[in-house]
């Protein structure tokens, strides 16, 4: 695994930017809207979620590039071009902006590790084949979106929120087949270092034939799950777990058998609190509430679009390829 911990020397930056792919003027990134939910909330000294707002663009057509922007200390602006071929979880240090060119951007074979890391943004990527986490969000860090992105072929969880993580917003990316689709809590004797803690918004996902996990909460409060399409679900849509407290809102469930656990818990996990409210349960079952949950308006402001228009919205705006779109801002 490739620690976050050593920063790029100035001058194997500097021939690294010499060497990549030149950034042409019609091609810069899209200028960058400011997430909703908790990615947006100034909190723990960081103002919102800017990623690499400030500093220098570079383009990453090789993993040799992509590495090295990952490892380098400030702000920066990685624009990532073809397919980048990884291992393992790789770190990534706070200030950054990691954005798909185009529709064509992938990252396969390997995934984005979170260790004390903060203000960082992940766009327009499609990640294939991750043989652990394609995002593993934990150890304290803070204030993290991820946005517009697509997941296929994960080994373990697509998108993991645990041990302390905050202030992250996960809005309008496809999960495509995915199995462990999203785990928020790290696990059942973690209390001491998740409580508290694990503050998520999660809006305007497409959880597409994906099995569970969308997503499974331990002592996360509150975690706002609002205006996703769950579309065949085989095992469920949302678990909370451990006196976790969910809020799910405004989603649309599509031939999900269990679209909610709560008071009777989830495998070995005790039960969690949940409060659902105007969602659409299309050819699924009952969502299972319990107890109550601190409002996330408590937080922050939002919009919540009418969960009859959701399967339409999210088709259109979720995935790679729609940044630059007439989609609904997030």
């Amino acid at each position: 695994m490739r620690s976050p911990s050593r920063a790029v020397p100035a001058l194997a930056l500097a021939l690294l930017l010499a060497s990549a792919a030149p950034v042409e003027a019609d091609a810069a990134p899209l200028v960058e809207t400011s997430p909703t939910g908790f990615a947006a909330v100034d909190a723990l000294g960081q103002n919102g979620t800017t990623g690499g707002a400030g500093g220098p663009t570079v383009t990453a057509t090789t993993a040799a590039q992509f590495l090295a922007y990952l490892d380098t200390a400030g702000p920066l602006v990685i624009r990532v071009q073809g397919t980048i071929d990884i291992t393992s979880k790789q770190g990534v240090r706070p200030d950054k902006t990691i954005i798909g060119v185009g529709s064509s951007a992938v990252v396969n074979g390997g995934g984005l590790e979170f260790h004390r890391s903060h203000n960082v943004v992940v766009r327009n990527i499609r990640f294939t084949n991750a043989e652990d986490d394609a995002v593993s969000i934990g150890r304290d860090s803070h204030h993290i979106w991820i946005d517009h992105n697509e997941f296929a072929g994960v080994v373990d969880g697509a998108v993991d929120i645990a041990r302390g993580a905050e202030y992250v917003t996960v809005s309008w990316n496809w999960f495509d087949r995915t199995d462990k689709s999203m785990l928020i809590g790290h696990s059942d004797g973690n209390g001491s270092q998740d409580t508290g803690k694990l503050k998520t918004s999660i809006h305007h996902n497409f959880f597409d034939g994906s099995r569970q996990r969308h997503p499974r909460v331990r002592f996360g409060e509150p975690v706002h799950v609002y205006n996703n399409y769950y579309k065949d679900n085989a095992l469920y849509g949302i678990a909370s777990t451990m006196n976790a407290g969910v809020v799910v809102e405004g989603n649309h469930f599509e031939n999900a058998p269990h679209p909610c656990y709560s008071a009777s818990g989830y495998d070995a996990s005790g039960p969690g609190r949940l409060v659902q409210r105007n969602n659409v349960f299309n050819g699924s079952g009952a969502c299972e509430t319990n107890g109550t949950v601190i409002e996330p308006r408590t937080y922050y402001a939002y919009t919540l679009d009418p969960a009859a228009d959701v399967p339409a919205l999210v088709r259109a705006g979720a995935g790679v390829g729609k940044i630059g779109a007439a989609v609904p801002a997030p």
